[in-house]
C-alpha cells in the first residue's frame, strides 16, 4: 500500500537516510523505530511528502508521491506531529474540523455529515465534553487528544504518528494507542508510529523498522527485530524480550545501559590505578 525504494535524504551536505527499502501493508501498524538523531522524523516527513528526498521513490497504492498533489495526498494520509502547539484560540470542534479540509472545495463549508464524522471523531478520543472549548487553555495532554481526533476526522487510509504519547499522562498514552489499534483493526487503517519507546513498540506494532547509522538495520516482528545484541548495538542497552504473565505477551525488560553495566563489571573503576 504504502512502498518506499532506495530512498536517501540529505540536509545540505550530512547524510540522514540511505537506501531505505520498506513495504508497509494494509490494516498493519508499523513502528520505527531508532536513537535520537537517526532519521525517523525525516522518514515520516518523507513519507507524507513533506520533504522530498535526495533520491528514492514513496509511492501509495504505486502512484509516486511527487505525482500526486498535496490536497489528494491529505484524502489519504493524515498526520499526528510531535508539537501539539497551536497558538490562536480555535475551539476544539474547529481543531477537528479542520481534518474535513481536504474534502472541501475553496470556500466551502463543511456539511452535515462532515460535522457528524467531526463529532464521531470527538467521541472516539473522548473530548465531546470540551467541544467549544478554546484550544489554547487546554493541557498538552488534551491537545494531544484533540490533534488525533482531528487526524481520524480526515478519515485517512494511512495515519502518521510522530512520538503520539510524548504529551499524555501514562492512562491517556494507553487510551489513544488502544484506539489507534482499535481503528487499525475495525476499519483497516494503517499505521506508522515513530518512536523511541521500546514497551510501547512491542505492545502495538505488528512490525518494527530499526533505524541505525542511516540504513535499515532490521526489520520484522518486534520478536525477530529487538533481538538483546540489536538493542546493544543501536541503543546501547542490556535488555531482553521476555514473556510476561500478566500481559500474556512478550515485553521488553531493560536492564541497563552497556557503559553502566560495563562499569559494574569493574567494581565501578574505569581503569587501573596505582596505590
Amino acid at each position: 500500500m504504502l512502498n518506499v525504494k532506495g530512498l536517501s535524504f540529505k540536509y545540505k551536505e550530512r547524510p540522514v537516510l540511505e537506501n531505505i527499502d520498506l513495504d508497509i501493508k494494509k490494516g498493519e501498524i508499523i513502528g520505527i523505530l531508532g536513537p535520537n538523531g537517526c532519521g525517523k522524523t525525516t522518514l515520516l516527513k518523507l513519507l507524507n511528502r513533506d520533504l522530498r528526498p535526495e533520491s528514492g521513490v514513496v509511492s501509495i497504492d504505486g502512484d509516486d508521491l511527487k505525482d500526486i498533489t498535496k490536497r489528494a495526498i491529505a484524502q489519504q494520509i493524515a498526520v499526528v506531529p510531535q508539537s501539539n502547539e497551536i497558538r490562536f484560540a480555535f475551539s476544539v470542534r474547529d481543531i477537528v474540523a479542520m481534518g474535513r479540509m481536504p474534502f472541501l472545495e475553496r470556500f466551502q463549508v463543511e456539511s452535515s455529515e462532515d460535522m457528524r464524522i467531526v463529532d464521531e471523531a470527538m467521541e472516539k478520543t473522548n473530548i465531546t465534553e470540551f467541544a467549544d472549548r478554546p484550544i489554547n487553555t487546554m493541557s498538552g495532554g488534551e491537545r494531544q487528544r484533540v490533534i488525533i481526533a482531528r487526524a481520524i476526522a480526515q478519515r485517512p487510509e494511512i495515519i502518521l504518528l510522530d512520538e503520539p504519547t510524548l504529551h499524555l499522562d501514562v492512562c491517556h498514552q494507553f487510551e489513544a494507542l488502544d484506539l489507534v489499534r482499535q481503528l487499525s483493526k475495525d476499519e483497516q487503517l494503517t499505521v506508522v508510529i515513530v518512536s523511541h519507546d521500546l514497551p510501547m513498540v512491542v505492545k502495538y506494532c505488528d512490525r518494527i523498522v530499526l533505524i541505525h547509522d542511516h540504513k535499515v538495520f532490521a526489520l520484522g516482528t518486534p520478536e525477530e527485530v529487538l533481538t538483546p545484541e540489536n538493542m546493544r548495538i543501536v541503543f546501547n542497552i542490556e535488555a531482553v524480550m521476555e514473556y510476561d504473565p500478566t500481559l500474556k505477551a512478550n515485553s521488553v525488560k531493560i536492564l541497563g545501559s552497556t557503559t553502566m553495566r560495563k562499569r559494574a563489571g569493574d567494581g565501578g573503576r574505569s581503569g587501573d590505578h596505582a596505590p
